[in-house]
Parts: structure tokens; C-alpha cells; sequence
């Protein structure tokens, strides 16, 4: 299968009110849980979790490290006949022809584009965020994939709590061709549901939301007419909740057992 042929694959699976469910993976034994299972269509990293696997706070994410961690889960996806989309965060400045060059050389057939600049921890102006949109698509169409599929995320609600940007954002970079645009309302705040409503509304469905653990179900997220839900760092987190909570029950068993022997 072509480059350009995953991608498409990827893309028709973005269908507002029919959404792709990302479950996001951050490493080989994630990608191959995700990939072997017969429900999942695809997959999709979360930064946050790649970062904390190699030790970095998310925003120090570089894109070798990145990269590095993408590889060896593009060539699982691939095996099993599924797209990858990748985190690309704010698509590291410059070198953002460079990282979709090398995504597209790896395997993968979407990114997640970002508007906040993790340099200044501000907020693109929005005719630099709609340009590096367009530079996007335009480097994915000159390594051979036109079809490439860009989750456009704006940080305007998690960054400044203003859903109107957010709105006019989200269509400008569907105007410049993003497949879709991902409103991210932080991990507090959230989005509710009438702004869930009001953001599919605005961008015809081609909206992305996190599902979050309480929040709405992924039936009422499609009932709403979103195109794409992802989880982000959420199953991260709770692996690493109980991994913690298995380690430190051995540990004091361990303890009480040097305890008694004193």
C-alpha cells in the first residue's frame, strides 16, 4: 500500500457524526496492543506520553526524540494495515518541512499541528498558524501524499479560556485544509457540551474533541456530529497510576519484611 493510499484510508475515516476513536499510543507495546485489537482503525500518539517515556516534559519534545519514538510504531501500524497520525506539537518552528518530510519517510499518513508556539508558550497570530497549515499540506503533497491528513489543534480555550477564537481559528485552518480542527480545553476545564455542540456546528462536524473520563461518552460525542475522538495522554496516566500502585504495594511488602527481620 501507497503512502498516499494509508492516508486516504485515514481520511475516510474522519466522517462527522461517524468519528475515528483514537486511543492514543506512546511506545512499540502500546502500538502493538492498539494495532492487534480488531476494533481500533488506526492510530495516533500523544506527545505527552512519547516525552514522559524518554524522560522530557512534553514542551521539551524534540523532534529527534520524536521521530525516534514514531519509527518503530509506524512499522507496527503498518503491518497490521492501519494509518498512523503522529503528534507533531507545534510542528518545531523551522524545521516543520523537515518533520513532515521525515513523519511521511517513517510511515505515518496525519499529524497533529498545534497554534501555541511551545518557544514563547504564546499563541501563533493566526495568519503565521493558517500559513504553517498551508506549509504543511504543501510538504506532504510534494513527498507524494496529498491526501495527508491534518488534525488542526488550537489552543485558544486551554491558553486564553476564548471559544470565539477558537471558532474563527478552527475555520481558517479548515479554509487552508486541515481535515479537521482539534479545540483542546485543557485537562481542568474541559470543553461541556453545548460548546462541544457549538464547535461542530461551526466546523460542519469536522471537529476533534478529547474524550475525557468523565465527560461525554464517545455514542454522545457522535450523536453531537463530531469526526474524530482521541484520548490523548489519558491511558498513559492511568497505566502509570498502576504501575505505581503495584510498585509501592511490592515495595511495602518489602519493607515490612526488613522491618520484622531488625
Amino acid at each position: 500500500m501507497s503512502s498516499d493510499t494509508r492516508a486516504l484510508q485515514l481520511r475516510q475515516l474522519h466522517t462527522p457524526g461517524k468519528p475515528i476513536v483514537f486511543t492514543n499510543v506512546y511506545d512499540p507495546v502500546t502500538a502493538k496492543i492498539v494495532a492487534s485489537n480488531p476494533s481500533s482503525a488506526a492510530l495516533a500518539t500523544a506527545s505527552y506520553a512519547v516525552a514522559a517515556v524518554h524522560g522530557l516534559d512534553d514542551d521539551d519534545l524534540d523532534l529527534d526524540t520524536n521521530l525516534a519514538a514514531v519509527k518503530p510504531i509506524a512499522e507496527i501500524a503498518i503491518k497490521h494495515g492501519k494509518p498512523l497520525t503522529v503528534d507533531l506539537q507545534d510542528g518545531y518552528g523551522s524545521k516543520l518541512e523537515a518533520a513532515i518530510e521525515a513523519i511521511i519517510a517513517a510511515g505515518a499518513s496525519g499529524c497533529n499541528l498545534e497554534d501555541r508556539d511551545n518557544q514563547t508558550g504564546k499563541l501563533f497570530p493566526l495568519d503565521v498558524a493558517v500559513d504553517r497549515v498551508r506549509r504543511t499540506l504543501a510538504a506532504a503533497a510534494k513527498a507524494g501524499v496529498p491526501n495527508f491528513v491534518l488534525n488542526a489543534r488550537t489552543d485558544a480555550v486551554v491558553s486564553n479560556n476564548d471559544l470565539e477564537d477558537a471558532i474563527t481559528r478552527g475555520r481558517a485552518y479548515l479554509d487552508a485544509g486541515a481535515t479537521t480542527a482539534f479545540v483542546w480545553g485543557g485537562p481542568g476545564r474541559g470543553l461541556s457540551r453545548d460548546e462541544v455542540v457549538r464547535l461542530s456546528s461551526a466546523f460542519g462536524g469536522r471537529l476533534n474533541v478529547i474524550a475525557a473520563e468523565n465527560g461525554l461518552t464517545i455514542q454522545e460525542l457522535a450523536d453531537i456530529g463530531v469526526a474524530r475522538i482521541s484520548v490523548g495522554p489519558r491511558l498513559f496516566r492511568k497505566a502509570m497510576a498502576a504501575f505505581t500502585d503495584s510498585a509501592n504495594e511490592l515495595l511495602g511488602q518489602y519493607q515490612a519484611m526488613k522491618s520484622r527481620a531488625e
